[in-house]
Parts: C-alpha cells; sequence; structure tokens
C-alpha cells in the first residue's frame, strides 16, 4: 500500500471530467465500432448496441458464467458496486468492466469454433499497416546501433535512452521523433519531444539498464501496433547486445482496451514483421524468434492485468514473480492509472511515496490522457496548463518516472 492516505477514485459523476466524457461518449462509440468492424449476429449486435445505450443512464449488470477463468473474481470485484450506475463507479472499475462484458457479449470464450475472436483486431492489424515507414527506419537504426555498439560504449547509452523515448512515444506513427530523415536517417532528434517530457528520468533509467550487467528486465506491456514494435526493439537491443539476460513480457489473458496487446499479439507482430520486404525488418524479426525459442524472452499473461485493482493490490505470486527482475517497465497510461489506484493524488505528490509497494526498481513510461498524475513540479503544471489546456488527456505530454527503492 501507499504511505500516504487514499484520496478519492476517479468516477465518471464528475461533470465536464475525461472520466464522464468517456464513459458518456468514448465508451458507447467503442462498443458500436466493434458491431461496425466485425461480422457478428444480429443478436450479438443487438447485445452491444444496448450496452452502449446503458452506459449513460444504467446500472451495472452482472456477469454471466461465459466460461472466462475470471469470472469468480469479477463477482467478488463487483459485490460492492451491486445496483449502481456506471457513472458512479470507480472509473478504472468501469472501463475494465466494460471490456469485460463486450467479450461476453461478443462470446469470446464460447466460440462455437473453438477459435475465440479478438473484437479489436481489424484496429491491431491496421496499427501494423499504417506504421510500416516508421517500423523499417526503427529496425534499420536498432540494427546500426547493435553494429556500433560493440565497439562503442557511448553507442550503447545512445541507443537505450532513445529506445525509451521511443516505448514513451510508440503510440504515435507520425515520425516526428526522427529529424529531417529524408537526408539522415540514422540522427535521432529528441529535442523537439523533450519539452513535452514533464519528468525525465530516461539517463538514470537507462544507465541501470547498462550498469546491470547478466539481469531480468520485466515489461508491462500496454498497446499493440507501432508501439508494441517500438518495445519489441528495445527488447531487442537489450538481449543481443547482452545487456540483460532475459526479458519478460506481461501481456494481457484477453483483448481490452481496444489495442492493449496479448500473448497473440507478439507473435502476430513479430511474424508480420518477418513478412515484410525488408531485410533490416527481418533481420529484427528473426533475432526476436530467437529470442523466444532460447527462452531469453519470455511471454506471460496474467488475469490481474485485466482486472479493477490497483497494483498495489498485486498477488502474490505475481509480486513474488516480479522480485527476481532488476527493472520493472510499466508502459502506458491505463498502467499508470493501475500504479495510482486510479485516485485523485494531488499533482505534486511524490511518486515514490505512492509506489513504494513494489519488489523491485520500476520505471513509468507513460503519455498522459487522463486526469491521474504526480511527481510533477508546480511551475511546471502552471506553464503546460496556459499553454495546452487539454495537457492531462491529449496524449501529447509524458513523464519517464524512476522509482528505485
Amino acid at each position: 500500500m501507499p504511505k500516504l492516505p487514499l484520496p478519492p477514485s476517479l468516477v465518471g459523476s464528475e461533470i465536464g471530467s475525461f472520466t464522464e466524457f468517456t464513459i458518456t461518449q468514448r465508451m458507447p462509440a467503442i462498443a458500436r465500432r466493434v458491431i461496425i468492424e466485425n461480422n457478428f449476429s444480429p443478436e450479438i449486435n443487438t447485445r452491444l448496441e444496448s450496452l452502449a445505450q446503458e452506459l449513460l443512464t444504467g446500472h451495472l449488470p452482472s456477469l454471466i458464467d461465459d466460461d472466462g477463468a475470471d469470472v469468480s473474481d469479477w463477482s467478488i470485484y463487483l459485490e460492492s458496486y451491486k445496483g449502481q450506475r456506471w457513472l458512479d463507479v470507480p472509473w478504472f472499475l468501469a472501463e475494465t468492466y466494460f471490456y469485460r462484458l463486450i467479450l461476453e457479449h461478443t462470446n469470446y470464450f464460447r466460440s462455437e469454433t473453438g477459435q475465440s475472436i479478438d473484437p479489436f483486431q481489424l484496429q491491431k492489424f491496421q496499427g501494423l499497416e499504417t506504421s510500416i515507414d516508421s517500423t523499417v527506419l526503427l529496425c534499420n537504426q536498432v540494427n546500426q546501433w547493435l553494429d556500433d555498439a560493440q565497439t562503442n560504449h557511448k553507442t550503447t547509452q545512445t541507443a537505450v535512452t532513445a529506445l525509451l523515448y521511443f516505448s514513451l512515444w510508440g503510440n504515435r506513427v507520425d515520425l516526428s521523433l526522427w529529424s529531417a530523415f529524408a537526408e539522415d536517417r540514422s540522427r535521432f532528434d529528441i529535442q523537439s519531444q523533450l519539452a513535452h517530457i514533464l519528468v525525465n528520468d530516461a539517463s538514470q533509467a537507462s544507465e541501470l539498464l547498462i550498469n546491470s550487467s547478466g539481469s531480468r528486465v520485466d515489461c508491462v506491456v500496454d498497446n499493440a501496433g507501432f508501439e508494441l514494435i517500438c518495445d519489441l526493439c528495445l527488447v531487442d537491443f537489450l538481449l543481443s547486445s547482452n545487456l540483460v539476460n532475459q526479458v519478460y513480457l506481461h501481456l494481457k489473458p484477453h483483448p481490452t482496451f481496444v489495442s492493449d496487446a496479448m500473448i497473440k499479439d507478439v507473435h502476430e507482430t513479430i511474424n508480420f514483421l518477418a513478412a515484410t520486404n525488408y531485410e533490416q525488418v527481418k533481420s529484427l524479426a528473426h533475432r526476436l524468434q530467437q529470442h523466444i525459442a532460447l527462452g531469453n524472452l519470455v511471454l506471460s499473461e496474467d488475469y490481474f492485468w485485466t482486472s479493477p485493482l490497483a497494483f498495489w493490490d498485486i498477488p502474490h505470486a505475481l509480486k513474488s514473480e516480479l522480485a527476481q527482475t532488476n527493472l520493472i517497465i510499466v508502459k502506458g497510461d491505463a498502467n499508470y492509472r493501475r500504479l495510482l489506484g486510479d485516485r485523485h493524488w494531488n499533482f505534486t505528490t511524490k511518486i515514490a511515496d505512492i509506489v513504494c509497494y513494489l519488489p523491485a526498481p520500476m520505471v513509468a513510461l507513460r503519455t498522459l490522457k487522463s486526469e491521474v498524475a504526480v511527481g510533477l513540479k508546480s511551475e511546471i503544471i502552471k506553464e503546460v496548463a496556459k499553454s495546452d489546456p487539454s495537457w492531462l488527456t491529449n496524449g501529447q505530454w509524458g513523464v519517464i518516472q524512476l522509482v528505485n527503492s
């Protein structure tokens, strides 16, 4: 548990908040997009439309026993919220339960063919296809760094730091991280992005990775698509340069939050890279396949990652697993919200006073997409709020925060 008293949870009934907008606008749109992007039966589509409508004024429904391994857990999670409106329960519970209900309504765990249908598969695949130019540039750069790192220690520091930035901003595929790439694709320019990183512990995190020879790194993964490719490039560099011996990727056991990555998404991403016409991309894919085959890259899943629980409620077995690592990399906004229990902390609260419950050092790589933040300086908050009123939720600002307990 955090050292500090727990503030209130974010809830959708906060008028004018991004939380309210998400439950009343964004989530219904997501349910209806599932209808559009899949060929489900009219019965399933009716259930999804009903879910979209109920979010505005309805109450939390019970979860039917749909053969999911987490049904009994959800009955416990929901016990305290029976009869309450979607808008009145903690936002993190409302969101995670919404995505769980989409799986119930689409018979994800009861597929007649025995092959579960990912309702968000189209968006995940499109994320790979539309980012191919960025992918080629990044794979070329990783290969160059690996060649140079054999003779130049400074290259290793540059590469790890740069790949941390790519992992942070991986949900952008507009090539904005590259400077004049048409002229010189090997030059990585982070200057334009540094001003948008509100807390930047990248150099300390990269030093920790470089100086922990023969170690293990764990990464709590966020999105599939180009962001996952960025994560895999970081993983490949750490393993291929022998900076670490083993990397564990912690992935979702089922589809959630639209693009969150599962084990099958990692395999599909690597297969996608291997099937391209670019040799530099293929070589990275083949190294990743070898890392997996040798047990150096371990793909792990746990239902904790799709639960509404705060990070400090992590199961004992999973916490013991994380205790074996030298660094936990926590990716993305939803995982960051879990770290903080999705609560109304003062933005200037020290993150180490909240995230004091993990058994190993942790670095959070997070672009801000919700009204939750800590560890910020008051003068920075005033400055960014003046220049960008939507700074908390538009994904244009980020943090790299290290807790080295």
